[in-house]
């Protein structure tokens, strides 16, 4: 199926924003961009499906229909890391999914977004979330290059968007029901995180911060749901600029391009989380989302990192 792509709504930058495919996508997330082979993978969360666009041929398709896909990390020597809400997974596309770990630490490992840092390992966080009152404890996992996964850090509400800094001195993590993104300092000799601080918190009139990436000048960018946009926050949490977009549930965003200074943004069909939406917001009376959008952008980003993981005898669940 060609890309086609159309105009959307000017931004408070003033940047071309197109529409790249249109699926209706109930939950759009997890764009990933490929520089090796010019693709930008993307999936849809809750109806199972994982599409791709190919830069070069300027097209779009359907890759995978089936597996749920929350949030992936590139394999070094190919494949992918997938965390979802049954646990962690080594997977290939037309290939049968391998569990790595539903649990770990007595915790269970219902996963959403994901990232590798530049030695191999992998970060995720789980969400449980409870409308009507106090949900689940979440926490944060670290997945290490051996397969086994350890808790890095509590007290969260539900996980969502990761990204490290652009000297890799910082991981940045968003709590969406607490409406925070904290940043920790990284080490890389054993992956530990500590000194979590609270980096930028979102009015609720505002939305809340969902997936994030970080550009080559170290500057953090999130997508807020709800809030019909992405924002960009410089090194000290002082916004930037705000980029409006045509769908007020903007889920995630990633750099991409040969130049990586196109930035793709996926978005939401279905409502979800109203329990959290700002004072009178209405989904009957706003575009809620489904399209993949690409903004032209005056940065770039920087390469994504990938994940070296393997299945061992350590890793292997009983």
């Amino acid at each position: 199926m060609k890309a086609a792509l159309r105009h959307g709504q000017a931004s408070a930058k003033h940047a071309p924003i197109e529409v790249v495919a249109d699926y209706g996508d109930l939950c759009g997330e997890g764009p990933l961009w490929d520089d090796q082979q010019q693709i930008l993978h993307w999936t849809d969360i809750d109806g199972k499906k994982v599409y791709r666009f190919l830069w070069h041929e300027g097209r779009h398709e359907l890759l995978h229909d089936g597996f749920q896909v929350n949030g992936w990390c590139m394999q070094q020597r190919g494949g992918f890391v997938v965390t979802n809400a049954n646990g962690i997974w080594l997977w290939a596309p037309h290939s049968k999914p391998v569990l790595l770990a539903s649990e770990a630490d007595g915790k269970d490992c219902v996963l959403n977004d994901c990232i590798a840092d530049p030695q191999g390992r992998v970060y995720s966080g789980s969400y449980h979330y409870n409308p009507a009152g106090a949900a689940l404890p979440s926490f944060l996992f670290r997945i290490d290059t051996d397969g086994s996964v350890h808790v890095a850090d509590e007290g969260i509400q539900f996980s969502n968007g990761l990204a490290f800094s652009a000297d890799c001195s910082t991981l940045y993590f968003s709590d969406t029901v607490a409406r925070c993104i904290y940043a920790y300092d990284w080490h890389r000799e054993t992956g530990k995180l500590t000194n979590r601080r609270a980096f930028v918190r979102l009015p609720r009139e505002e939305g809340f911060p969902d997936g994030l990436t970080v550009d080559a000048e170290g500057f953090l960018w999130c997508a807020q749901w709800f809030g019909a946009c992405i924002t960009r926050y410089d090194p000290d949490g002082k916004r930037e600029r705000r980029v409006t977009l045509p769908a007020s549930q903007t889920s995630s965003l990633a750099f991409g391009g040969p130049d990586l200074d196109v930035i793709f943004v996926t978005s939401a069909s279905k409502s979800n989380m109203l329990a959290e939406a700002p004072p009178g917001y209405d989904p009957d009376r706003v575009f809620v989302g489904g399209p993949l959008y690409r903004v032209i952008s005056n940065v770039r980003g920087k390469k994504e990192h990938r994940s070296r993981v393997h299945l061992s005898a350590r890793s292997t669940p009983e």
